[in-house]
């Protein structure tokens, strides 16, 4: 343990006084040493750790305050495990200090493990948990996907990547096709049909787990537009899939979505539509977050990533002629970097 660390420091100690209430509450007997090792960390200012001992295994979630609130992982998750979704047990809490004592939903992600050849039976699984909390009544106080959410959204790509990445600025011309292209997406987002949004659900925060899949990273759930999460699943940061096996699996979860009532598009082509325009919204702000991860949190390695949502992007514009402009502004903004 690095002897700066003193949220580490404080994090053990609270974690002994936990593990020894857990342990006698369940009649296991005496704690038994345990280790407590790094499990992961992710873009936020969280980080993980996993403790292991006799046959028992916990993860412990830091969410140093100010900067995270644990408040709405406890609540979201209450709300996904009454949906049946498998998500973490929260054994202990210490909200004011942003400490969690967690079930431990395996070591393997998604991620991890999927392949060319386990990615239909992988992904059956992860759109039959979606399905369980989409089908949740919309009663809980979570936010919404609103017109000033999405735009905040789409503003992150000017911001971060042309203004700080590429040291770029709009031209006049160059931002009124923008404002025109972000009226585009934000229009056809807010017009979905309304579900519970995981906004992050894709391989790396589905564990391989029994029941299949463990849900992890719910904390930032909104009410919104009902293709954001399947179009997430598919169009990863980390891993492309062809096209031809996308469409089918998004055949697939319209089909199982309109069998279990889920307010999906009557029809699959304007289903589809929906769905590339909502990817485009998220792949544009996902470039903004990456590249503010780098300059603004000192974190580069995502930028690698970058090029992987361009060519979702130009996937998607080849497809739907409303959005060649932004092909044509991606285009300049790209030549005027190399120039």
């Amino acid at each position: 343990m690095p002897e700066h660390d003193v949220r580490l420091q404080q994090l053990s100690v609270w974690l002994d006084e936990q593990l020894k209430d857990l342990f006698r509450k369940n009649a296991w007997g005496e704690v038994p040493d345990g280790s407590l090792t790094a499990a992961s960390s992710d873009a936020s200012f969280r980080r993980y750790f996993r403790w292991q001992g006799a046959g028992h295994s916990f993860v412990i979630m830091d969410a140093p305050p100010p900067q995270e609130n644990c408040r709405p992982f406890v609540a979201i998750d209450h709300l996904l495990a009454s949906a049946d979704v498998h998500v973490p047990l929260i054994h202990a809490q210490d909200l004011e200090r942003g400490f969690l004592l967690l079930g431990d939903l395996g070591q393997q992600t998604y991620l991890d493990i999927i392949n060319a050849d386990n990615a239909d039976c992988l992904f059956s699984d992860a759109i039959d948990a979606l399905l369980a909390f989409q089908r949740l009544p919309m009663e809980a106080p979570l936010p919404s996907y609103d017109d000033a959410l999405l735009r905040r959204e789409v503003e992150l790509f000017p911001e971060w990547y042309v203004g700080r990445e590429l040291g770029l600025a709009f031209n006049d011309a160059q931002q009124a096709a923008w404002q025109r292209v972000s009226q585009l997406l934000i229009d056809s987002a807010l017009a979905q049909p309304k579900v519970l949004v995981h906004r992050d659900y894709m391989p790396r925060n589905l564990m391989q787990s029994s029941p299949n899949p463990g849900v992890l990273d719910f904390q930032d759930a909104v009410y919104g537009p009902v293709t954001y999460d399947i179009t997430c699943l598919f169009k990863d940061a980390f891993i492309s899939w062809p096209q031809a096996r996308v469409e089918g699996w998004l055949r697939d979860y319209w089909q199982k979505a309109r069998a279990a009532g889920i307010p999906v598009q009557a029809d699959f082509e304007a289903f589809q539509r929906a769905s590339d325009l909502m990817g485009v919204q998220r792949h544009l702000k996902v470039i903004g977050i990456f590249a503010r991860i780098c300059h603004r949190d000192g974190k580069p390695r995502y930028l690698g990533d970058v090029p992987r949502f361009f060519a979702y992007i130009e996937e998607v514009i080849g497809r739907r002629p409303e959005l060649a402009e932004l092909g044509e502004l991606i285009a300049e903004l790209q030549a005027g970097a190399r120039a």
